[in-house]
């Protein structure tokens, strides 16, 4: 196994990294800006390197100040966890350059599926199956954009190339509006990705997102875990996700989970990674892969018993999966809600000083998060500051658990999504499940024009 290894992160997924580093008997190096002395795992480490100033480009986006970390502490691997430098191909080349193993994919597979049109072109190629659409980038020919858009159908979007986590898309409905969409979605693009590359797919009205969670060694060995549903979301971003997704069956779950497993094999996939779908109509489509540790990894983990960190750093170590297919097997259901530090009906985050904090228990509930009393959230990062996470023997269930622990969580001094996300346990459709990605944005507006709640 690893001897030592840098956590390239803040926050809860740190200490969840920090937690299965120590749990395996391998020594820790936390690396933090000026802001984050305080954290709780940084406390925790065996070592810390103060790596710069607040600003992330400044700390946690500092690839030289990183690699210098390790460096000076004779650190044997890096761990990007999420976010960050997780899925920057270049920083996974100079970690390995460096003389470091980096836990996660081989930088080409990261530079691979980091370009949206390419990913789909391989995944196409793998048999996955994929949204119809463009089959490559859009040229500035409007006349050319729009024969590719009458062979597709409307609605369509627009999609940028680098994009992700719900930046650099633009939907369209109509012939019209099509050429100031690609216009307009490049200029976006190249400001945020450095990158104008543009895509077109078919517009889905009515989709899931359903994700399928696998894990490869890279030695010619793949398995998943099942899938999740993470369709709660506002502005494209998660807000509440599940294991299993309801009403897919399991030979739907075996069908897809061979397609991504076979997909893994043929790109020479090392890690652990998240295919992504929109689900609709029985149907799944791919859109993009995840070359990292998912936020929502933990209901895979209580469903399937399987500790996903511990996994990436056995693979990282040189490990063969020790896993078969046969030795996957879901049990019950486990629900995951993100706690952010924002207000829960204008969403504006609420740093500040937290002055009480108390964490809900019980069976089958679980905290992941880095707060305490007395911990100063500061403004400079993501507004997540936890997830709340239970486990039960069926949907029904793990719902009643999380509305008895969302009851129970106390986080005073700032304001946080609580209100929201009891909201949601007690709404009639969610309680249903199979809702699409677009059902808690409705009941959100529907809420603020009329004043009623979501139950």
């Amino acid at each position: 196994m690893l001897d030592k290894v840098v956590i390239a992160n803040r926050g809860e997924i740190a200490l969840r990294i920090l937690r299965a580093c120590h749990a395996l008997g391998i020594r820790t190096v936390a690396v933090h800006s000026t802001v984050d002395r305080n954290l709780k795992h940084v406390a925790m480490a065996d070592e810390s390197v103060c790596i710069g100033p607040a600003p992330s480009g400044q700390s946690y986006l500092d690839m030289a100040s990183i690699i210098a970390a390790a460096e000076v502490t004779d650190a044997q691997a890096i761990h990007p966890g999420y976010g960050f430098l997780s899925e920057n191909a270049d920083f996974a080349e100079r970690v390995e350059q460096s003389g470091f193993i980096f836990i996660g994919p081989r930088p080409e597979t990261i530079r691979l599926m980091g370009d949206k049109v390419e990913a789909i072109r391989a995944m196409k190629e793998a048999g996955v199956p994929c949204v119809p659409g463009s089959g490559g980038p859009l040229g500035d020919d409007n006349e050319v954009n729009m024969e590719i858009a009458r062979a597709i159908g409307y609605p369509v979007i627009v999609k940028a190339a680098g994009g992700g986590g719900g930046r650099g898309m633009r939907v369209v409905r109509t012939e019209a509006a099509l050429g100031n969409a690609v216009a307009t979605t490049k200029t976006e693009a190249k400001a945020a990705f450095g990158n104008d590359m543009v895509y077109m797919e078919k517009y889905l009205e009515d989709p899931r997102h359903v994700e399928i969670q696998v894990l490869a060694d890279g030695q010619g060995n793949a398995i998943h875990l099942g899938e999740r549903d993470c369709s709660m979301q506002r502005r494209h971003q998660k807000v509440v996700e599940e294991a299993p997704a309801p009403g897919i069956t399991p030979e739907q779950r075996a069908q897809i989970g061979k397609v991504c497993t076979d997909a893994c094999l043929r790109i020479g996939y090392r890690g652990a990674g998240t295919f992504e779908f929109l689900y609709e109509a029985g149907r799944f489509y791919f859109i993009e892969m995840n070359t990292r540790i998912q936020v929502e990894h933990p209901v895979t983990e209580l469903v399937t018993g399987i500790d996903l960190v511990r996994e990436q750093l056995a693979i990282a170590a040189g490990r063969k999966l020790s896993l078969r297919q046969s030795d996957i097997v879901p049990q019950g259901h486990a629900i995951e809600c993100r706690i952010n530090a924002e207000d829960p009906d204008t969403f504006l985050p609420s740093p500040g000083l937290i002055q009480h904090f108390h964490a809900p228990g019980g069976p089958g509930v679980r905290v992941d998060s880095h707060i305490y009393e007395g911990y100063r959230v500061p403004p400079n990062y993501d507004s997540m500051i936890g997830k709340l996470i239970v486990h039960g023997c069926d949907r029904a269930t793990a719902i009643a658990r999380m509305r008895v622990a969302l009851s129970e969580m106390v986080v005073d001094g700032i304001k946080t999504n609580i209100p929201l996300q009891q909201r949601i346990m007690a709404d009639g459709g969610f309680q249903r499940g199979g809702q699409n990605i677009h059902y808690l944005e409705k009941r959100l507006a529907e809420r603020k024009e009329k004043s009623i709640g979501l139950a």
